[in-house]
């Protein structure tokens, strides 16, 4: 085979939730949208973008986790006052986020998971726990008549970082978690039977958050993720050596 053939990387196709954002950085950038300056609503940029409102409100979403953007239930959307130099620099750092690191993802989601459900076994309502409830359900419904159950797997997901009552969580996982376990199920990357395989441990999970037990739900958890993070770890070893492999 031929050397060349390993510099080749593969074509990247910009999402549409990257393209908002890179266009509201040139209205930035450009001084056409200043630091305080209010966004059109969600309807009329869709409509400007040629999009569906979803893309429009996860970029917006994205922009706020980064503290780019700051909304008012009251007032709408704004431009944070920050610098433009620093506007210009930390919209570039969005655009950039590696999304297809595959191994980066899911030990992020690791460890921000075991978090999560730590902190939700101590502060979960009984209105949460009859929510995670119905997610879980749900997916067991589904699952069990061989239908994908990503959605409610999902749901229980963000239903348990809802539950922690801290709302920088809730928005790294939503951030995060999608993607991602869209990934997951779809690739089938641990194995055809994962979707029955889950359907204890998510129990185990319920029942740790029901009885409040914060270190019976963080082993659930890395219980319920062990496997995914295994090949993470694969992953970054496997990585490792081809890198020390090109440096001989």
């Amino acid at each position: 085979m031929n050397p060349f053939i390993d510099t080749i990387k593969a074509i990247e196709v910009e999402s549409p939730v990257d393209k908002i954002i890179r266009q509201l950085k040139q209205l930035i950038v450009s001084g056409q949208l200043k630091p305080g300056d209010r966004l059109p609503a969600e309807r009329s940029l869709a409509e400007k973008f040629g999009v569906g409102r979803s893309y429009v409100r996860e970029a917006i979403l994205k922009l706020e986790f980064y503290g780019l953007l700051r909304t008012s239930p009251q007032s709408g959307t704004y431009v944070s006052g920050l610098s433009i130099n620093i506007l210009d620099n930390l919209l570039t750092d969005v655009i950039n986020f590696n999304k297809d690191d595959f191994n980066a993802l899911i030990e992020a989601r690791y460890y921000l998971e075991l978090t999560a459900v730590r902190v939700a076994a101590e502060r979960r309502t009984t209105e949460d726990l009859l929510s995670m409830g119905q997610a879980l359900d749900e997916y067991e419904t589904k699952v069990n008549k061989g239908l994908n159950g990503v959605e409610e797997d999902l749901l229980f997901h963000i239903k348990i970082a809802r539950s922690t009552k801290n709302p920088v969580i809730e928005s790294m996982m939503l951030i995060l978690v999608p993607d991602l376990i869209k990934s997951i199920n779809e690739n089938k990357v641990c194995g055809e039977e994962r979707g029955i395989l889950s359907i204890p441990e998510h129990r185990a999970i319920l029942k740790a958050l029901e009885e409040g037990d914060s270190v019976a739900a963080e082993n659930a958890m890395a219980i319920h993720l062990d496997e995914i993070f295994q090949i993470s770890r694969a992953g970054y070893g496997a990585k490792q050596l081809l890198k020390e492999h090109k440096n001989e």
